[in-house]
């Protein structure tokens, strides 16, 4: 195997210990294709949100050497977060063409490192319009899970990092590595990045007249034509009733609740496997290949066959 990729996690004074532990917890798992390393802006011990401090190994001399490096969450009694000079200077010191990535309030130290300048970002949704009335050029989504910019990736709070870190990992090693990790560390594989981070409104109790059953029809036959009214019989409500429950559940409507789950089998396909583009919409309940195109592109903005690049490199064309 090649030289492990290189993760350095700087612990900002108050970080937070959850989100502090994720990039070892996760990407540790992928079977030795990341080394992770903690270091501090000085190399002495931080305090963290909690009621104790944590030693670190290494000094901001190892942020030179990463191939990729993440700030966690932080917290101090100053709002917004206060990112102290020390740390800019610490990230100005990382070679060019290394990975960003911040995990909630971490994106206001990429911020003030004017890393996030012009550039799509996201943050835990709490502080969201503090970060745009002090980071105005940066184009804040505040509802994504996490948006991948390249070399940037910024991330919401808490989970999120999980979800950040396991979509670097299918971003650099594909699905079946990423679906592994997700195993071993009892957390769903995927989470789109673009689903919203909350529901504002409070989510009914699961009950044997809500609509569950539906949606375990819905994903068991995908590949079937389906339209809401069947949804609706499935779960023994009227049609307005059957998407008025369906939309408090879940905080989406169902038409577009199903449009996702097939985009995301498809995209699953088109991991793990070389079949046709237009098999894959059949086998996933779109009309054809043109449907699934246009679906794709619109939830993450490239076509099928640059989609399946991405994540399995190049591949002879499948139509």
């Amino acid at each position: 195997m090649a030289t492990a990729h290189r993760v350095v996690v700087l612990a900002v004074d108050g970080v937070y210990p959850f989100e502090l532990g994720i990039p070892s917890r996760v990407l540790e798992e992928a079977d030795g294709r990341y080394e992770v390393l903690t270091c501090s802006v000085d190399g002495r011990p931080v305090r963290t949100s909690s009621d104790f401090s944590i030693t670190v190994e290494h000094g901001p001399e190892v942020l030179r050497t990463a191939d990729t490096v993440v700030i966690p969450p932080f917290t101090t009694t100053v709002v917004p977060p206060e990112v102290p000079q020390t740390v800019v200077q610490a990230l100005a010191s990382v070679t060019s063409g290394t990975r960003f990535v911040s995990i909630c309030t971490g994106a206001f130290v990429l911020a003030a490192a004017g890393l996030l300048d012009g550039r799509p970002a996201t943050t835990h949704w709490m502080v969201a319009d503090l970060f745009h009335a002090f980071f105005p050029r940066v184009a804040l989504d505040p509802d994504a899970l996490f948006i991948d910019d390249g070399d940037v990736v910024t991330s919401a709070g808490a989970a999120s990092g999980l979800d950040v870190c396991l979509h670097i990992i299918r971003k650099d090693h594909g699905s079946e590595v990423a679906n592994k990790v997700a195993r071993i560390c009892v957390a769903p594989p995927w989470r789109d990045g673009g689903q919203a981070q909350y529901i504002q409104h409070p989510v009914p109790e699961a009950t044997a007249t809500g609509t569950a059953t539906a949606r375990q029809r819905a994903l068991e036959n995908l590949h079937e034509p389906m339209t809401l009214t069947d949804l609706a019989e499935y779960s023994h409500m009227s049609l307005r009733t059957f998407v008025r429950r369906f939309t408090e559940e879940v905080g989406m409507s169902p038409g577009r609740w199903l449009i996702r789950q097939r985009v995301d089998r498809a995209r699953h396909l088109l991991e793990t496997t070389d079949l046709p583009v237009d098999e894959i919409a059949g086998q996933v309940g779109f009309a054809g290949g043109t449907s699934l195109r246009e679906h794709l592109h619109a939830a993450v903005g490239v076509s099928p066959l640059a989609y399946r690049r991405t994540f399995r490199g190049t591949l002879t064309p499948t139509r």
